[in-house]
């Protein structure tokens, strides 16, 4: 019976968890200092965040030229993304949650997947 009970419980947790990305996006991952990762699915204008094994939905905001910004005003999470580098910060709590953040395709150089769609990005 116990083992029955596990196996439903995978697979319902199997479904669910498919069920937050839709089927043909893109998961990126965002590995950060101190061990923190997060990732990212969606389009330029909204991204869904998973951060410690919590799905937020942010809207992209106006920002500075040269970066992206998205926000979860109910939760407070607000993602920052910069040519280099991305920051996760909770602005409810004032805590900065994960710095210095990158996917793969960052560390080999080339600008955040966010930009392929976004105003163009100038380096210096």
């Amino acid at each position: 019976m116990k083992k029955n009970l596990l196996t439903i419980s995978v697979i319902f947790a199997s479904i669910f968890s498919a069920a937050n990305v839709s089927a043909g996006e893109e998961v990126f991952t965002w590995t950060c200092s101190e061990n923190k990762q997060f990732k990212t699915t969606g389009t330029t204008e909204k991204i869904r965040l998973i951060w410690e094994s919590k799905t937020f939905d942010l809207d992209r905001q106006t920002s500075l030229p040269g970066s992206l910004r998205y926000k979860n005003t109910n939760s407070g999470h607000d993602l920052v993304v910069l040519g280099n580098k991305a920051m996760l910060f909770n602005i409810k709590a004032g805590v900065r949650l994960a710095d210095f953040c990158q996917t793969a395709e960052m560390r080999a150089g080339k600008l955040p997947h966010l930009f392929a769609d976004a105003e163009p990005f100038v380096q210096n």
